[in-house]
């Protein structure tokens, strides 16, 4: 069955997005909307190339204009925000109005949260809305939850996860894939854990440990970082003993990462330098991004979930390991393939009624085995294993 979908923001995930909706969610018409018609008309053009076919159509919408995301919402039967999280409030109420499904990549768990309340609402229009389907969280939360159903009963469960460059440049070894502002977010904010089967505040930039993967990758290392587990603590407390993620980077990135910290480059507040009011946050992004953006580097992402617990009366462990590489065919980063597909995928099964009508977190909403064939069928490496411990 044919389906319309759009897409709110024509940056790097939503233009990765719109061409998944068309080539395999069966996307007969996506619009891919953004601020500037410039960009949409770019992302547009590259993505019916691609395909060989006209089936994007770009289109200029400001999402600070209730009336015309809502105008947007209405030709679709599923809709993808891929603009900054702090929309995402306003968007949800324009799907509910426009009964219209909604996912977006989201960066924000309060935000999530509070699109959650929503979920009487959804119900009553017929749809479903389901916050921060990316890469992780999203993508990495249905990992999490597939480990878990691969035992009976699972009680740990942890995540590694990570993007980074296959060929990774000094000081700082790393590779700007996605938008700056979400990536400091990411490392300024605490993380929520479970541990001892309560939910626990972690700090950022801490807990330092090393992870081995097969080479050419070898030895990474991980530390704690915020957004990652998203709303499952607080679907899973009491229910998980252990729930957490460590963020996967080269070696001695952490202390970089850690210096800025200390020294609040990441803060918020204004300080005076100079006479002039600055945010330092601002100031880091000014000075990092050139930094780490490398047109034309390739970029791998990697995922590794551990669920611990039992299956058929044994002590056991379940394994799923995703690794994902530039996609030297259509020209897509591993970060665009994860997160940007992984979003269109959540937006597919909307639209075609295999999820359930709400508003809810990924592991409630997103059916894990479904989802995971989803990643296999575009050629996305998902290993998985239990054994006995």
């Amino acid at each position: 069955m044919p389906f319309a979908y759009g897409v709110l923001g024509a940056g790097r995930q939503g233009t990765a997005a719109a061409y998944d909706m068309a080539r395999c969610g069966n996307g007969e018409h996506v619009v891919l909307a953004d601020l500037d018609l410039d960009v949409a008309q770019r992302a547009a053009d590259r993505v019916n190339k691609l395909l060989g076919k006209t089936v994007v159509e770009p289109r200029r919408v400001d999402v600070a204009d209730a009336e015309a995301v809502e105008r947007l919402l209405v030709e679709a039967d599923a809709c993808l925000s891929a603009v900054p999280y702090y929309f995402n409030l306003e968007i949800t109420q324009a799907a509910l109005r426009a009964r219209t499904h909604l996912c977006d990549l989201g960066g924000h768990t309060g935000i999530a949260r509070r699109q959650h309340e929503c979920d009487a609402a959804a119900r009553a229009a017929g749809v479903s809305i389901i916050p921060n389907c990316g890469q992780v969280p999203g993508m990495g939360t249905t990992l999490m939850v597939h480990a878990m159903e691969m035992l009976d009963e699972a009680v740990d469960v942890y995540m590694w996860d990570g993007g980074l460059p296959q060929n990774p440049r000094p000081p700082f070894d790393y590779l700007a894939t996605f938008s700056i502002a979400g990536l400091t977010n990411e490392y300024a904010e605490p993380a929520v854990f479970l541990r001892d089967w309560r939910i626990t505040e972690v700090e950022p930039m801490t807990e330092l440990e090393t992870v081995e993967f097969a080479q050419p990758i070898g030895t990474l290392e991980a530390f704690v970082a915020g957004g990652g587990t998203d709303t499952m603590p607080w679907t899973f407390e009491g229910k998980l003993r252990t729930l957490q993620n460590l963020t996967l980077r080269y070696p001695g990135s952490l202390a970089h990462l850690r210096a800025f910290y200390d020294l609040g480059l990441w803060g918020l507040e204004p300080v005076s330098a100079g006479g002039v009011e600055v945010v330092p946050r601002e100031v880091f992004h000014a000075l990092f991004e050139p930094r780490v953006t490398f047109p034309g580097d390739r970029d791998i992402v990697l995922v590794r979930i551990k669920a611990v617990g039992m299956k058929d009366g044994q002590a056991a462990e379940a394994i799923v390991e995703l690794v994902d590489h530039f996609d030297e065919e259509t020209g897509f980063t591993a970060m665009e393939r994860c997160t940007g597909w992984s979003a269109a995928i959540a937006a597919a099964m909307m639209a075609r009624g295999q999820t359930p009508l709400g508003a809810g977190g990924v592991e409630t909403q997103v059916p894990a085995r479904p989802f995971v064939d989803e990643l296999v069928r575009r050629g996305i490496d998902v290993s998985e294993q239990v054994s006995v411990v």
